[in-house]
């Protein structure tokens, strides 16, 4: 671990490649920081939109020490499905978090983990887009870590949270865990570009890409300051 560098926990192919003792546990990894941006909170620093792209470029590896998948195909529904439910029992933990103790967040310090105008922005979009909003949280960063919470907060009705929460987790995850999967693929064949030697300039495309309507956002409601 000498060579450990403190910058690689912002790369999230860094998570998808780690090993312990020799075995590899990059699924697990996966499945816990999808559940950890809804169920811990954290996901205004978590690499969640990158970190499923880049899985579906390494769904064989991820996948191999979990099952043996003859098909390609399988193989990348199956990493789909359990991103998929990982995703849902985080939104159910911070809907729970919400409906229990969500008003407290209001009165809470600001912290490295969190943040109160994060809280007040998705309550805000929230509010505007009502139960979709549940399924627009999941493609925008730190907007997809409190929308949960503001569901329960507002005691959004449970089973129209849990059918938004399921189109939405499966919708996030298929669309950016097939898009890796098969965009790797075509550059590889047609272009004979290695997307894996580009991960950089990947996950920098994708974050830019995620959280340019929340920008977008935040300057329309920054008031004008007068001259």
């Amino acid at each position: 671990m000498s060579d450990f560098d403190w910058m690689q926990l912002l790369n999230p192919e860094f998570y998808i490649t780690m090993s312990i003792g020799g075995v590899k546990v990059g699924l697990w990894i996966v499945l816990f920081i999808v559940f950890a941006e809804t169920g811990l909170f954290a996901g205004f620093f978590l690499p969640g939109d990158s970190l499923l792209f880049l899985a579906g470029i390494y769904s064989r590896d991820l996948i191999e020490n979990f099952a043996v998948i003859p098909t390609d195909i399988a193989n990348v529904t199956l990493l789909s499905i359990l991103v998929a439910v990982a995703g849902i029992l985080g939104n159910m933990m911070g809907y729970w978090f919400g409906e229990r103790s969500g008003y407290y967040l209001y009165k809470k310090e600001d912290s490295f983990w969190f943040k109160k105008k994060y809280l007040i922005q998705s309550k805000d979009f929230f509010e505007r887009y009502g139960g979709k909003a549940i399924i627009f949280a999941r493609f925008l960063p730190i907007v997809r870590t409190f929308a949960p919470i503001v569901a329960g907060i507002v005691t959004m009705d449970k089973k129209k949270f849990m059918f938004y929460n399921i189109v939405s987790s499966f919708l996030w995850s298929f669309i950016l865990i097939f898009s890796g999967h098969y965009l790797y693929g075509m550059f590889l064949e047609k272009f004979d570009i290695d997307l894996k030697h580009h991960i950089e300039k990947i996950v920098i495309g994708i974050i830019l890409v995620s959280t340019f309507p929340v920008f977008i956002k935040m300057i329309k409601k920054t008031p004008k300051q007068e001259e």
